[in-house]
């Protein structure tokens, strides 16, 4: 009696386990596409509110854009979730010789998504926006990070030139076009960071010195703090 109780016990319990462990597999895959379908809704919502922002009071021209957009969001997400920095061996740097980060292998990793993702979200932006309306689609993915890094030359650089400010404009908008396929604030900072350095170069080689610049506008910054504390 005793054996047979045990034997019936053993059984239950395998069972219990082997239903268990077939619910966990059955319900992996619905977790799994409900969280896809969770953040495809995400993206869609996102693109809707950055194309309703451009007030274009045409329905079919704003559903053509909300999908291109929505389209462009959800791939750059796709790349970048299956293709993690840990797909990129651990090296160095070949410019400074430092070991690559964790930012710089996602960057990598990132930056191979296929260029027919950048196009498509372009050719399409551009097929019914006009130039301003382009640029201002570009800055809802870079949260206005052009604007706000001009202002900064404005208030670092002493009389800033027309021609000196064209053109770190310029590097700031081939670092907005270029960050939008990038997915975190990170990556899109560094994207950034990039051409920031090419704008201090092209700063020092005619005429100025960025460094003695930044210097002289902290010092001031600093010394204003200390007024006001007064």
């Amino acid at each position: 009696m005793k054996n047979a109780l045990t034997a019936y016990l053993v059984v239950a319990a395998l069972a219990t386990t082997l239903s268990a462990f077939s619910q966990q597999e059955s319900a992996q895959p619905v977790t799994s596409t409900d969280a896809k379908a969770k953040t495809d809704a995400e993206q869609e919502k996102k693109a809707s509110e950055w194309i309703a922002s451009l007030n274009l009071n045409d329905a079919e021209k704003e559903k053509r854009l909300t999908n291109v957009v929505a389209t462009h969001l959800k791939a750059t997400r796709d790349w970048h979730n299956e293709h993690p920095a840990s797909t990129v061996p651990a090296g160095i740097n070949p410019v400074t010789g430092n070991p690559l980060s964790e930012l710089d292998r996602q960057l990598i990793a990132d930056s191979a998504i296929p260029a027919s993702v950048h196009q498509s979200l372009m050719t399409g932006l551009q097929a019914d926006l006009d130039k301003n309306q382009v640029n201002a689609v570009l800055d809802k993915y870079t949260i206005g990070k052009v604007a706000f890094t001009v202002n900064g030359y404005r208030a670092i650089v002493p009389n800033i030139t027309p021609k000196e400010e064209e053109t770190i404009l310029g590097f700031l908008e081939q670092a907005r076009e270029q960050a939008v396929d990038y997915k975190s604030m990170k990556e899109i900072s560094a994207i950034f960071e990039i051409y920031k350095t090419k704008s201090e170069q092209y700063l020092n080689a005619n005429g100025r010195n960025w460094r003695d610049m930044y210097n002289t506008y902290t010092a001031a910054i600093k010394a204003k703090k200390a007024a006001d504390k007064k």
